[in-house]
């Protein structure tokens, strides 16, 4: 392979579609540097091995795949957090979750937490970092997720309790007072499907309406909130209505919804009358 210089490695890379900035991404992990590096060193040759290595990178993107995977890590809430195709990709949507579970946390006081399909930890130790008095158990069904999250944990010095099942199975009749979930959402058949095809499918499907997670996480979780606990959701930007529904029949009080960076409305909750 021809000899290429940090200058022609990026433009190759946005002659295949793949924006700059995601190239600039892909090539400053590769070299161990900061992008404010390569502003300097535009004539500067790459190793062999290094422009070997970006032009596959530079191949996956272009196909879909997401940056955070071809470099291993993505930023959340403050956190970098390790990611890797058996977990979902950390979304900024999400953190609008995050805002709301610190708005009802006491910031002294300690409390019990409860994530359920936690992922890569990002719900929990964005969580953990704001309120270090609170206790943060995290649930998941899929091994990788489970070590990915205990990985991200230990680095970030975020304790966590992390239990193996699905949803609420794990934790017997413990109760908490916050339960937070981002579970799948997304119908069975939805058009924008194939857009995430490299991201765990089971964590992003939930029956033909995109709500069969979201029924049987509020049905079961009035078992698990002490009085005034509040049960806080992430779901599609069409579905507050439906997951508003389904905690009020369930007897949740102050249900409300909050809205995303964009303006869409993306998190639902309640709070537990006891």
């Amino acid at each position: 392979m021809s000899e290429l210089t940090v200058a022609q490695g990026l433009a190759q890379a946005r002659a295949q579609g793949v924006d700059r900035l995601d190239a600039q991404m892909l090539l400053c992990a590769l070299l161990g540097q900061p992008r404010s590096w390569l502003l300097g060193h535009d004539t500067d040759p790459l190793p062999p091995d290094t422009t070997a290595r970006f032009t596959e990178l530079v191949a996956r993107r272009a196909q879909g795949e997401p940056l955070a995977y071809l470099v291993g890590d993505k930023e959340f809430y403050g956190l970098s957090l390790n990611v890797a195709p058996g977990v979902l990709v950390p979304r900024p949507d999400t953190e609008t979750l995050v805002d709301w579970a610190l708005d009802v946390l006491p910031a002294e006081a300690p409390t019990r937490v409860l994530d359920l399909g936690t992922g890569s930890g990002a719900i929990a130790l964005a969580v953990r970092s704001r309120r270090p008095h609170a206790s943060l158990t995290a649930v998941d069904a899929s091994p990788e997720a489970l070590a990915i999250a205990s990985g991200n944990a230990r680095r970030l010095n975020l304790p966590l309790e992390l239990l193996a099942g699905s949803w609420f199975e794990p934790v017997g009749t413990r109760q908490f007072e916050l339960i937070l979930s981002n579970p799948p959402y997304i119908a069975e058949g939805d058009p924008h499907l194939p857009a995430l095809r490299f991201e765990p499918r089971q964590a992003l499907t939930a029956g033909p309406d995109g709500l069969d997670d979201l029924r049987h996480i509020v049905a079961a979780a009035p078992a698990h909130l002490v009085p005034g606990g509040w049960l806080l959701l992430e779901h599609g930007y069409d579905q507050a209505r439906q997951v508003q529904a389904l905690l009020r029949e369930a007897g949740f009080d102050e249900v409300s919804t909050r809205h995303d960076l964009a303006g869409q409305p993306r998190c639902t909750g309640g709070r537990w009358r006891g």
